[in-house]
């Protein structure tokens, strides 16, 4: 095991977050997003990057920070869970760092049950929340998902 791990560190209004660098493909500027009908509420639709359909997740309503108008200044972290890729909503990506693992804590030893964090890294200028992605959706929203973009989608010939 090495005793570094690297993060890709992303701003939501005035919070940093984090995901490990090995679930994100790419990070891409604010493209059109087109709504999916019968999409749970936390997929703000789909966008077309290099041909692949990615749903767009609304980080903001996951995390309960207060909504807001999506900027051309946006930018999508294209990353990817154990069953599809997602693309994630960010106000911006601030960097990639290589976050010793002495100071990374267990989410659960900083904030008892909050969901969809598997940890924080303590930094001389704050805290970081580092996401898990595969508990980004419940299994219910996954399937929601998964049968909207089924029938919503139309076949590229």
């Amino acid at each position: 095991m090495n005793d570094l791990d690297s993060l890709i560190v992303f701003t939501l209004d005035n919070w940093r977050y984090a995901l490990p660098l090995p679930v994100v493909d790419r990070v891409v500027r604010m493209v059109a997003i087109t709504p999916l009908p019968k999409a749970p509420d936390v997929v703000l639709g789909v966008v077309n990057i290099q041909g692949r359909v990615i749903p767009v997740i609304n980080m903001r309503q996951r995390f309960h920070l207060p909504e807001r108008e999506i900027a051309l200044t946006d930018q999508l972290v294209v990353a990817h869970t154990a069953r599809r890729p997602v693309a994630l909503v960010a106000d911006a990506v601030l960097d990639v760092i290589a976050c010793p693992v002495q100071s990374l804590v267990a989410a659960g030893e900083v904030l008892p049950n909050i969901e969809y964090v598997e940890g924080v890294v303590k930094l001389a200028d704050g805290l970081i929340l580092i996401h898990d992605l595969d508990k980004f959706l419940s299994l219910e929203e996954e399937n929601f998902l998964a049968h909207a973009l089924e029938n919503s989608v139309p076949e590229t010939s």
